[in-house]
């Protein structure tokens, strides 16, 4: 059987160029091009899927969509959860297909991501309305390496979803939180 757990970690960078440079000095290579990735979390009108910390996402990535089914948190030094995906044919028909049985779309959030591989590691740089953060995909060990590579330590390991970060800075903000939508395209850094 398939291992379905994913484990990460995100890193909070300063800029896109910052989050670049820490990249490329893990020896990582350029694998996807910056692309815009659109984010759809579902659940049921009682809200079960996030009482029991999983969550259910319809993701399109570039031209390929995605419904990824993501487990409760099994660890607490890094993010590790079981991870269920398969990519999807239309998007539009799968979100119309989970209203049709029920499920309610609680959260949208947008980025830019460009993904590097170094070894069995993924690294993401991804560009969101609340910052620039580097996600680090591997097992602890390659994440503690990476992590290391990059200078920085365990302390500076961030385990929250990007929904967590966004409710936290709508917070800070003192605004409602609604959903991460980008406005228009940003090229900065680039």
């Amino acid at each position: 059987m398939a291992d379905f757990i994913e484990r990460e970690i995100k890193l909070n960078f300063n800029s896109v160029k910052e989050a670049r440079v820490a990249v490329l000095a893990v020896g990582a290579k350029l694998n996807k091009p910056r692309q815009f990735q659109d984010d759809r979390l579902f659940d049921w009108p009682d809200g079960r899927l996030e009482k029991d910390r999983c969550a259910l996402r319809v993701r399109d990535y570039g031209t390929t969509s995605y419904l990824t089914f993501k487990g409760p948190p099994l660890a607490k030094t890094i993010k590790a959860r079981e991870e269920l995906e398969t990519t999807v044919a239309n998007s539009s028909l799968l979100i119309l297909l989970l209203e049709r049985i029920g499920l309610e779309m609680q959260f949208r959030y947008q980025k830019y991501r460009e993904e590097y591989k170094y070894q069995n590691v993924t690294l993401t740089i991804d560009e969101t309305p609340i910052g620039t953060y580097v996600e680090i995909e591997g097992t602890e060990y390659e994440i503690f390496e990476a992590t290391k590579k990059m200078g920085r330590t365990k302390n500076d390991y961030i385990l929250d979803s990007y929904r967590a970060l966004f409710v936290s800075a709508c917070k800070e903000e003192k605004v409602s939180p609604t959903n991460m939508i980008i406005e228009k395209d940003k090229d900065a850094d680039f």
